[in-house]
Parts: structure tokens; sequence; C-alpha cells
């Protein structure tokens, strides 16, 4: 069995905000496949199963969005190397992609949170730039997607629904990093 976690923020206010990008293209993927997430209070999250993968969204706020990944982990036995986290990453350019097998935090509450859950900094990462200019951090990535932005998000979820995709598949993570780390 395999974890793809999307990260992000609960809440209305925070919906369209940039720290959201992993609620999106876990929303956007879950769309595509007309699947729909059931609120897990054991998980803390929303989650959906399908094929052989649990699709989840943590709805304990960013800085604590390991509790949720840990209990869901360890319920359903997956090993860390089966765990696929998507998030934003204010180092990349809007929209560039970033895949790793592992590594540390880069700053990221979410993923902080993830690894001293874990105990581990060995599970799969999905970046995607967002960014950053003048503001204070928590302003920016809390701020509302530009309507450009937007538009390229929108084309963007054509390539990151084929990256779940091919997670959800079982393919080889160096191989979807390989394919994906080489595309403009």
């Amino acid at each position: 069995m395999r974890l793809i976690v999307g990260l992000g923020n609960p809440g209305k206010e925070y919906a369209k905000s940039k720290h959201n990008i992993g609620f999106m293209v876990i929303d956007a993927y879950a769309k595509l496949k007309e699947l729909k997430f059931v609120k897990e209070t054991k998980f803390q999250g929303e989650l959906v199963k399908y094929q052989d993968v649990i699709l989840l969204k943590p709805k304990t706020f960013m800085n604590n969005s390991g509790v949720s990944v840990k209990a869901v982990a360890q319920f359903y036995q997956i090993a860390n190397e089966d765990i696929l986290v998507i998030s934003d990453d204010l180092d990349l350019p809007f929209g560039k992609l970033r895949l790793r097998e592992f590594g540390s935090a880069g700053g990221h509450n979410g993923l902080k949170s993830i690894i001293a859950m874990l105990g581990d900094q060995k599970f799969n990462r999905l970046r995607i730039g967002i960014d950053r200019d003048d503001k204070e951090v928590v302003d920016y990535v809390l701020s509302k997607l530009t309507k450009e932005q937007s538009k390229q998000l929108a084309d963007l979820l054509i390539t990151t629904n084929n990256i779940v995709d091919d997670f959800v598949s079982g393919k080889v993570y160096n191989d979807i990093m390989n394919t994906y780390n080489s595309k403009k």
C-alpha cells in the first residue's frame, strides 16, 4: 500500500492560498478519478482509498501535519519509502516542480512535522514552487494565488496528475524523478 499526502491548512479562508497547493493538487487528482474524500477523525484528516493507495489531506493545520501522516502510515503499515508528500516551496519559481526521494524540510513546517513524527527523512516529495516576494513569509504563503498563478496552476495540474498516476501505478520513484525533474 502507498500513501499520497497533500499538504495545506483546513478552512475556507486558506482554500486558495499558496500554502495550500498540496491540497489543490490532490483535490485535482481526486476529481479526475471521481473520488470523494471522507473525514476520518481517528486520522485527523480526510482520505480516500483508490486502488492500492490512500490519498490524505491532514486537517491538523500545516505545522502538525505529521500527526495525521503518522496515524495513517501506522494504521495501514505503510513504509516511509511508500509515502509521497506534495507541498509548496518558497525557494522555487512559481510552478517549478522538484521531486526528491528524501531530504531535509527546507524550512517547510509541514515537512518538519512529518519528519519529526515519522522519525525519518526518507519519504518521497513533490515540491511545487510558489516563489517568494518581499512580504513576511507567513503573509506571503497565506496569500491567495494571483489570476496568472491560477492559470499556471491549471496547466501544471496536468503534469502533477501524471506524476500521481505514476506513483499510484507503482512506478519506482527514481524513475518518476528522472522523467519529471528533467522537464522544463
